[in-house]
């Protein structure tokens, strides 16, 4: 499968994070050190095995500062990454290069590694049907390739806002009044027949009553796996089943053994640590 990002939706990104770097004077070391005319050949590589993501966002962050480079990707995203693999090499102005370099790797380094977050956890399962789905715990601007790198490494989103589906949290309950069933009386009455409803529950008895109810899709909140098995067997034929609740790599496969349909896991976008790549002169 094939994976990108319209470049509308990166070229902003990528200017933002040139700016901040650059700050008021631009890159002060590389103009100090390196002739303005000079031009050179460096190679983003790799320095450990995981799965890429970002190379557009490389090649834009280089072409930011000079049009004229040539920036030749050997990998795209989705491609599994071993420790040595030159990714892309780029050629042309060293300067511009070198003032580039830090943005390009930052996004390749933070993408690749949710990438590889979620395709190992995915993989450790994949013996079960459940499938791993991000949550929105997310860097405030950043969500949306954030949740993209997750679908790189073979994961799936959950909501990517607040108006994509109804989410019914405890919160929610009780600020509507306590009651759970006209809660989702009230949310059926709103949503019409486009909008999918999700209810959390975190006890049997809750499931027992938001079941009478019917909606898309429950939400099993920090549930023990006996409850998880129990509440799968619930559900079978009348919703979707989706854990939840600190759920990270050590917990996963018991997890997605109860039955459940999906894994909500924060922890691929806000926990996974950056994949190790470099931009070298070889």
């Amino acid at each position: 499968m094939q994976y990108a990002l319209a470049e509308v939706l990166i070229l902003p990104l990528v200017q933002s994070a040139l700016r901040e770097d650059l700050g008021r004077r631009g890159d002060i070391t590389s103009e100090a050190v390196v002739d303005a005319q000079q031009n050179t050949q460096l190679h983003i590589v790799a320095r450990e095995t995981g799965i890429l993501c970002g190379i557009d966002f490389a090649r834009l962050s280089f072409l930011q500062m000079d049009r004229n480079i040539a920036f030749s990707a050997h990998l795209q995203d989705g491609d599994a990454l071993h420790a040595g693999d030159i990714i892309a090499s780029i050629q042309g102005n060293a300067r511009a290069i070198l003032s580039a370099e830090r943005t390009a790797l930052n996004f390749l380094t933070h993408l690749s590694g949710i990438s590889t977050t979620t395709h190992h956890i995915q993989s450790s399962f994949a013996h079960t049907q459940a499938r791993l789905t991000c949550t929105r715990k997310t860097i405030p601007g950043l969500r949306d390739i954030q949740k993209y790198a997750v679908r790189v490494g073979g994961g799936r989103n959950h909501r990517m806002g607040l108006d994509d589906a109804i989410l019914i949290k405890d919160n929610h309950i009780a600020l509507a009044g306590g009651d759970i069933t006209l809660t989702i009386q009230r949310a059926k009455d709103y949503a019409g027949h486009l909008i999918p409803i999700e209810v959390e529950v975190d006890t049997l008895e809750q499931l027992e009553r938001v079941l009478k109810e019917g909606v898309s899709l429950v939400l099993l909140d920090n549930m023990s796996l006996d409850q998880l098995t129990t509440a799968v067997a619930m559900c079978k034929g009348q919703a979707k089943t989706e854990a939840s609740g600190g759920i990270h790599p050590e917990t996963a496969v018991a997890i997605a053994e109860t039955g459940v349909d999906f894994l909500a896991l924060g922890y691929v976008t806000h926990s996974a640590r950056y994949l190790d790549i470099g931009l070298d002169y070889l």
